[in-house]
């Protein structure tokens, strides 16, 4: 399956979603990747990550770039070359970039019962008591856990902690939006975060608010 969504955020940024149902050998076919990607790959062990990381170019050539357009400073946080922003995402069989003139962050997770296990880690369990089921408290931990894992792409810096200095406001799933304020070494910024469900994925894509929180 080649490309499974394309959502135009504004004039200026785009998020691109694969689907990974294809073999490597296919995704691998007329990519020419940078030599410091060809070895990331190629040291993989795992053959959905090898699937995924090659899908990640498609979506790139979807965009209108190529591997040699991408590079990666200290922190592993990944750039283009025409100054654009890029963030990267991959989980199991789907993978998403967002491109944009502005800083950006993507991330997907799938919605597992496992989250339910790290979640008092990332925000206070407290706050989550009027969920009517386990199914509901699950789709909203992935969207919290999303909105602060895609802020903290935006941030790039080490030491940040998602419990302590990423809060994500509240939200009902219609919303599909919500913002998330950071407080943390000199930084006082909030961010716009707007998300998607499919097939027991979450998206979430976050960017630098527009206007200051409320």
């Amino acid at each position: 399956m080649p490309l499974y969504k394309t959502i135009t955020v504004d004039e200026l940024t785009k998020v691109f979603i694969w689907k990974v149902e294809e073999s490597f050998d296919w995704l691998s076919k007329n990519v020419e990747l940078s030599d410091h990607c060809s070895n990331r790959v190629h040291g993989m062990k795992s053959e959905i990550h090898r699937r995924g990381f090659m899908s990640i170019r498609h979506l790139m050539a979807e965009a209108g770039y190529t591997d040699h357009d991408l590079y990666y400073d200290d922190h592993g946080k990944p750039h283009l070359k025409d100054d654009k922003y890029i963030s990267i995402t991959h989980s199991f069989n789907f993978t998403a970039i967002i491109i944009s003139n502005k800083d950006v962050g993507i991330d997907i997770e799938k919605q597992r019962n496992k989250i339910l296990k790290i979640a008092n880690k990332f925000t206070p369990l407290d706050e989550y008591h009027t969920l009517a089921n386990e199914e509901a408290l699950i789709r909203k931990l992935t969207i919290v856990w999303g909105a602060k894992e895609s802020v903290y792409k935006i941030l790039a810096q080490p030491g940040v902690g998602f419990l302590q200095h990423i809060n994500v406001t509240d939200f009902d799933f219609d919303d599909a939006k919500t913002t998330t304020h950071v407080r943390y070494n000199g930084i006082d910024g909030w961010f716009d975060v707007e998300f998607l469900e499919f097939e027991n994925f979450t998206c979430v894509y976050a960017m630098p608010s527009i206007k200051k929180g409320t």
